[in-house]
């Protein structure tokens, strides 16, 4: 299933790969003539950010709403604006949302250690809500960390004196799947989630499915390690930016190789690779493109699940330009049947401004609605920011 093997004799292995380049920021920037429409929605969502009116007590859903704001800072800092907007307020905002969950004083939820199993769960679990997300069983890991992680970067690179207070719980979470040595850090399994011998994350923690373990976002895997990697950036943690900047590298070299199904590719099948062109869940025994929600056909899904969050390290990931155009392509018609989200759409949409910024920028501009970990911001940060 994974295509042929092929036998290596050795006394060792030594893994490397390409270096990817970590950023806060897009790799060429944005052109002076875009910021005006850029600060324009950047300011209004900012002016929306309320701690408040968070409803969700979900580790997964909470998380996306604080990396959703950390995206607001670092876009705002690349449009040369960050003393126009009240940077006090995403500040505010931030610490509201992160701390409580550091202290272990949000209402309804909290990360806690577990000794059996050397890592960090958090209080709901299966049994008691819909939020399998981080539950007791290491479902997706990555997922609602990774969004954290995120959120945490960006406010110690705004605040240090607040980063070096809270540098244990920091680096608590980030070392539940990115600790390199069992020997030096007892506390936490080595390398969690990651597979050595694949090159990219399993999602699936102690639960047994009949097919084996499973991994459905790529892209919220990368964006772990990613999010891992800036935290080493802004505490000038140089050991942390080298594992995370390279587990980051394998997860990307993965993902372009196990679900971007390119035409004429012969990693799977040809009936399959004719018919496809993203995979939606990895298994150890099959792929399948039924993800655990959405409906069997559910291209803006498919597309979606593997492109979320948005984020400079995208560029790197959907670096393959005639892909992301056949991807998107495959997609489209996707977007005509009734109930389709506005948030699912963007993910399209931001593809397609890869190749064709103008169409791109037409469709989004008309969205009403976006992911809650997106808003009109990014996808005008990303759509602008294009070569």
């Amino acid at each position: 299933i994974d295509g042929d093997l092929v036998g290596i004799v050795g006394d060792s292995w030594f893994l490397k790969t390409d270096p990817v380049s970590v950023t806060w920021h897009s790799t060429n920037g944005v052109k002076k003539e875009y910021h005006k429409e850029i600060v324009s929605t950047l300011l209004k969502d900012v002016e929306d950010l309320d701690s408040s009116t968070i409803t969700t007590s979900s580790s997964y859903f909470y998380g996306k709403l604080i990396a959703r704001a950390a995206r607001l800072a670092l876009i705002a800092e690349e449009v040369f604006v960050f003393d126009l907007i009240p940077k006090t307020k995403i500040k505010k905002f931030l610490k509201e949302t992160i701390e409580p969950w550091l202290d272990g004083t949000f209402n309804g939820n909290g990360f806690l250690y577990d000794h059996k199993w050397g890592g960090i769960v958090t209080k709901q679990t299966c049994a008691d809500s819909n939020d399998w997300i981080g539950s007791e069983f290491y479902n997706a890991q990555l997922n609602h960390l990774g969004y954290f992680l995120y959120g945490i970067a960006v406010l110690v690179k705004l605040d240090p004196d607040w980063g070096r207070n809270y540098k244990p719980r920091a680096y608590s979470l980030m070392e539940d799947f990115m600790n390199l040595s069992k020997c030096l850090n007892p506390n936490y399994t080595r390398l969690r989630c990651f597979d050595l011998y694949k090159l990219h994350s399993w999602a699936g923690g102690l639960t047994e499915f009949a097919d084996g373990r499973y991994q459905k976002g790529t892209s919220e895997a990368i964006n772990a390690y990613y999010s891992a990697t800036l935290l080493g950036l802004a505490y000038g943690d140089a050991n942390t930016v080298a594992i995370g900047s390279t587990l980051t590298a394998f997860e990307i070299k993965a993902a372009q190789m196990w679900w971007h199904i390119k035409e004429g590719g012969n990693m799977y099948e040809e009936d399959f690779t004719r018919e496809n062109r993203m995979v939606g869940l990895a298994w150890s025994n099959k792929r399948d493109m039924e993800l655990w929600f959405g409906y069997l056909g559910a291209r803006q899904c498919l597309l979606g699940i593997q492109v979320l969050p948005l984020l400079p390290i995208s560029e790197v990931l959907f670096s393959d330009v005639e892909y992301v155009k056949d991807l998107v392509e495959w997609a489209l018609p996707a977007l005509e049947s009734d109930g389709v989200g506005d948030g699912w759409k963007g993910f399209v949409y931001a593809l397609k401004g890869i190749y064709d910024k103008d169409c791109a920028l037409e469709t989004i501009r008309k969205l009403s609605g976006f992911d809650d970990g997106n808003s009109l911001t990014n996808l005008l940060w990303w759509i602008h920011s294009r070569g």
